[in-house]
């Protein structure tokens, strides 16, 4: 794990400077399987990404798609009276933002188990295994949902995680995205599952203002190969932060998937809950 210290050392700068030298190693090809993995670009002034007729997620603004922006004149701002500042109000908060599996597309289903336990968050630990622990005092609430598309056509079951977490503080919202920039160094392979690992991490931040961010306070992308049975996958996290709420989303590459398909899912799936969050919180441009 990262120690308390080493995550309050983090600052933006940082992460500016991470992000440049990351971006390299994103843009050069270092995707799974090969590919190359582009990032989203969803735009808070124009979400209105929807699933297609076929049930396969994707996002009706081509330029988030593509991984371009519309801007927006300021960043999004809460209205401090919907702030949750207790565990019922948080959950409330976490449940209204969270995509069930139909939110993704018509095609979707839960998978088993659909969600996390209540009263924990995800934590890397020192041996680079994904754990559900309880939360800690800077988490007022965290979900996560499973969801998945079964295979058809010719494609594989594709798998794909929603994630909310309602914090205490702005600031502690800001050192998970600080914590999740670090792990892909720490631990560049993770073992998700019993069954399931990722591999070949690479992770880039980009912080409101640059990189064409005018969605989010920030954002981390992280992508590698995805490693179920004998054949790897394309993977790829996205997550990003309004305020003291940050939301995570993980697609999980499958049989028959390319690159910008998962591009699109992850991107329209962050950009609506992303868009949840201002809804429930009014925030006022």
């Amino acid at each position: 794990m990262v120690d308390n210290a080493r995550r309050r050392r983090t600052t933006w700068p940082v992460r500016a400077a991470a992000s440049a030298a990351g971006a390299a190693l994103l843009v050069g090809g270092c995707g799974a399987g090969g590919g190359k993995a582009a990032g989203p670009s969803p735009s808070a002034s124009g979400r209105s990404a929807t699933p297609s007729p076929s049930g396969s997620p994707a996002a009706t603004q081509s330029a988030a798609a593509a991984g371009g922006s519309t801007a927006k004149a300021t960043p999004f701002k809460a209205d401090p009276a919907k702030l949750p500042r207790t565990g019922p109000q948080a959950e409330a908060l976490a449940q209204a933002v969270v995509l069930q599996p139909q939110a993704w597309g018509s095609d979707f289903r839960a998978q088993r188990p659909a969600a996390s336990t209540p009263g924990t968050v995800a934590v890397l630990d020192a041996e680079c295994r994904w754990q559900r622990r309880p939360l800690p005092s800077t988490v007022l609430a965290s979900s996560s949902r499973y969801s998945e598309q079964p295979g058809r056509g010719g494609k594989g079951t594709l798998k794909v995680t929603a994630a909310v977490t309602v914090h205490t503080s702005v600031r502690a919202a800001d050192e998970q995205l600080a914590t999740t920039l670090e792990e892909a160094l720490r631990c560049r392979d993770q073992q998700v599952r019993t069954d399931e690992r990722i591999s070949g991490l690479a992770s880039v931040a980009t912080p409101y203002g640059q990189g064409g961010n005018t969605y989010a306070d920030d954002s981390v992308l992280e992508i590698g190969s995805y490693l179920t049975g004998n054949t790897p996958q394309s993977y790829r996290w996205n997550v990003a932060r309004l305020g003291s709420v940050t939301v995570a989303v993980s697609v999980m590459g499958a049989r028959g998937y390319k690159d910008d398909e998962l591009t699109r899912a992850a991107s329209y799936a962050l950009t609506t809950m992303l868009s949840r969050i201002e809804s429930e919180l009014g925030g006022k441009n």
